[in-house]
């Protein structure tokens, strides 16, 4: 069993268009990577290698719909059957 990835719009041009994807891995870190290997450049896309491997500031990242960033962040445990979301944030409105 491995780690359901949800896909936000944005980033399903790395994913041939899929809604979710599946990955491997012991942290976010380890998905993300395993991620690239078979959809390259989305990891670059959510972690920010000049930050230190963070996530970047405007990507939100939610295990099992908890906030990563309130757990270990990018070094979050993760384990086979869950769910990961990936939820860039939206700016807009009226000028």
């Amino acid at each position: 069993m491995a780690i359901e990835v949800r896909i936000p719009t944005i980033l399903r041009q790395y994913t041939d268009g899929q809604k979710a994807v599946e990955g491997n891995g012991e942290t976010l870190a380890e998905l993300f990577a395993d991620l690239e290997t078979r959809h390259a450049g989305i990891q670059a896309r959510i972690v920010d290698e000049g930050a230190g491997g963070e996530l970047r500031r405007f990507v939100n990242v939610y295990l099992n719909d908890e906030d990563v960033r309130f757990l270990d962040g990018i070094n979050t445990k993760i384990a086979d059957g869950d769910n990961v979301t990936i939820l860039p944030a939206v700016a807009g409105g009226m000028a």
